[in-house]
């Protein structure tokens, strides 16, 4: 299986480390520009793509570690190009998006799988298993909290603009609220509220 990876960031880096430890084979990378991409074309000894269309020609999975608003169109075209797609996680910025994005992949008959890492994490998978086996009674609330850094990016930095990234919300706590539904079912009510420095 050849795998490219779109995207040379921080989530570019973990993907290509992770899919190093697989049988799959890393063909190469794309960013925005071919300089960006040649660290880890060199690292794991794959080529630069200079754009998605000759990436798609070139590989079975497209894996999409870019900025939130660019996933919609990769997806559409990875999937037109009957290419099967990783994506990072938020899969879209909108849900009429994400369910288009869905729908396209199961007409194309493409995999899509939204990296929702958490579902793997050993002690949220663990609380699944006992939740599945009955040993904690049926969940009726579910409780979570998210005290994270606030990052610290540059302001003119895709993850500050809430037209771009959907801003903490959509996509750090989009792990709680996959979480959430992975262990109890679809969500009845919700309650929020909000401690602290407002700004």
């Amino acid at each position: 299986m050849r795998v490219g990876i779109v995207g040379v960031g921080g989530m570019g880096s973990t993907h290509a480390a992770a899919w190093n430890t697989t049988p799959a084979r890393i063909a190469g990378f794309m960013a925005t520009t071919e300089e960006h991409a040649q660290p880890l074309a060199d690292q794991y000894g794959a080529r630069v793509y200079p754009d998605l269309a000759a990436m798609l020609a070139d590989v079975d999975v497209v894996d999409i570690c870019t900025p939130t608003h660019l996933h919609h169109d990769m997806v559409m075209q990875a999937a037109a190009a009957g290419r099967h797609v990783v994506c990072e996680k938020p899969l879209a910025r909108t849900v009429a998006d994400g369910q288009a994005m869905i729908r396209h992949c199961q007409q194309a008959g493409v995999k899509l799988f939204v990296a929702h890492v958490v579902r793997f994490f050993p002690e949220y998978a663990g609380a699944k298993q006992a939740v599945d086996a009955g040993q904690v009674g049926d969940v009726a609330v579910v409780r979570l909290k998210r005290d994270v850094f606030r990052p610290r990016k540059a302001r003119d930095n895709w993850f500050l603009d809430f037209e771009r990234s959907g801003g903490m919300i959509l996509d750090l706590m989009i792990h709680d609220f996959d979480y959430a539904r992975w262990v109890a079912g679809d969500v009845a009510t919700v309650y929020c509220k909000h401690i602290g420095d407002p700004s």
